[in-house]
């Protein structure tokens, strides 16, 4: 690939079954199912090792789906603070071989060594395959390997040859081995959008690469384009750099948003409210860790029978970081938008804030002491974000958790975890 960018995708198999199975050698070979806790109604399968895949098991299932397609199937439940210790240890791994390493997600990671590979030889297939098998040895994880000149082909490849597989994509023989591949394999091509395309007759990824550009766009909008050029392998976006000291890539944060699947029907108005100040204190809490303040709120709720989810928001005059403010106006559109004197049972609730702007650093006072007073809830938040940050988010808690035990245990910032994923910058 001369004079071509060498990018790779480096994808762990089946993540947290095998972080698992690394953990507990004893598991290994056998059926694994990573999955949450059927009693909090969390059941739903996370992923499974490949010889539960074998036998039906998909993820995203219901567990009780799983256990009747693998009854043998061994389930364990998930442990978030492993799966991210692994997932910086393989970045660990990444950075010896280039400063630009993109995560996309926790098990999956993009390497630009264009300009590092004269440092390992040379040879893009042997820097390919030493940082599989360092993977297995150092942390007993098997990983696929896509090889390609853009982002969108190397994740193909890694997708599409597993489980420890290694795939080079190049100009030559992209038409011939991505072309034919179905629509749905393409980065963001999602359900909804594969049954538009395929309303026009467009089911492979070379169909949509030779389809008029036109009629893509009239379909998909912006986005059609987008995906054309993906399609095409005209993608030129880089690999953004991973600072270590940040856990983090560079990116723009768009919004931030909290939401749970309770272990109880939410049947009454107060209980709503204590749940969305519970996840409203935590989208408060990230803002100001994060030095940013939101104009607009938003509160969702997904119905007990009908799984169907409703939200509603609203623009602030003035953007805010203050949990008082910002739990008060989601539960006021919730309840707005859920008549629970009329049989309204939620099984999810959650709180989005959103048209984010750096947190002032001065502040205008006026006459009546509104802004004086805000400032006032802004140093006691701040005190709270210290106290739980040094010891525990458990350390300070509303009375109304304390008075009802079915929220005693629900930690959002325990059992609530954001992993950057988006692709777009």
């Amino acid at each position: 690939m001369a004079h071509q960018r060498v990018i790779l995708h480096v994808d762990m198999n089946c993540f947290y079954a095998s972080v698992e199975m690394a953990e507990h050698p004893e598991l290994r070979g056998l059926p694994v199912i990573v999955g949450g806790d059927v009693e909090a109604r969390h059941g739903i399968v996370l992923t499974a090792s490949y010889p539960a895949k074998r036998r039906g098991v998909k993820t995203g299932s219901a567990l009780w789906e799983a256990r009747r397609a693998c009854p043998d199937a061994i389930i364990v439940p998930p442990h978030y603070g492993l799966y991210q210790r692994y997932s910086a240890l393989a970045r660990s791994i990444y950075n010896q071989y280039t400063d630009l390493v993109e995560p996309f997600g926790l098990d999956e990671a993009w390497l630009d060594v264009t300009h590092s590979l004269h440092l390992h030889g040379r040879e893009v297939m042997l820097v390919a395959r030493e940082i599989s098998e360092r993977m297995v040895s150092e942390l007993g994880v098997t990983v696929s390997v896509g090889v390609s000149w853009n982002k969108i082909f190397a994740k193909f490849g890694s997708d599409h040859d597993k489980p420890d597989g290694l795939m080079v994509i190049t100009p030559d023989n992209a038409c011939r081995v991505v072309w034919p591949a179905p629509v749905r394999d393409l980065l963001y091509v999602g359900p909804a959008t594969n049954r538009k395309l395929a309303s026009i007759g467009i089911r492979t990824i070379g169909q949509l690469a030779n389809a008029d550009d036109y009629a893509i766009r009239r379909l998909l909008g912006k986005m059609g384009g987008v995906l054309q050029g993906f399609a095409r392998g005209l993608d030129t976006s880089p690999v953004r750099t991973y600072q270590p000291s940040r856990g983090d890539i560079v990116h723009e944060v768009k919004g931030v948003g909290n939401g749970i699947t309770t272990p109880f029907d939410v049947e009454d108005p107060v209980t709503a409210r204590q749940v969305i100040w519970l996840m409203g204190e935590s989208v408060a809490q990230r803002l100001r860790a994060q030095g940013l303040a939101a104009r607009t709120i938003s509160a969702f709720g997904r119905d007990f029978k009908t799984l169907a989810s409703h939200s509603s928001q609203t623009t602030l005059e003035r953007p805010t970081q203050l949990t008082s403010e910002i739990c008060s106006t989601a539960a006021r559109l919730l309840l707005n938008e859920w008549d629970f004197a009329h049989g309204d049972k939620l099984r999810a609730l959650g709180v989005h804030a959103s048209n984010l702007e750096p947190a002032q650093k001065c502040v205008q006072l006026d006459l009546w002491g509104e802004e004086e007073r805000r400032l006032d809830m802004l140093q006691l938040d701040r005190t709270i974000d210290d106290l739980r940050h040094r010891f525990g988010n458990h350390a300070v808690r509303r009375l109304s958790e304390l008075s009802d035990q079915r929220l005693a245990s629900l930690n959002p910032q325990r059992d609530n975890v954001v992993h950057p994923v988006s692709f777009f910058a």
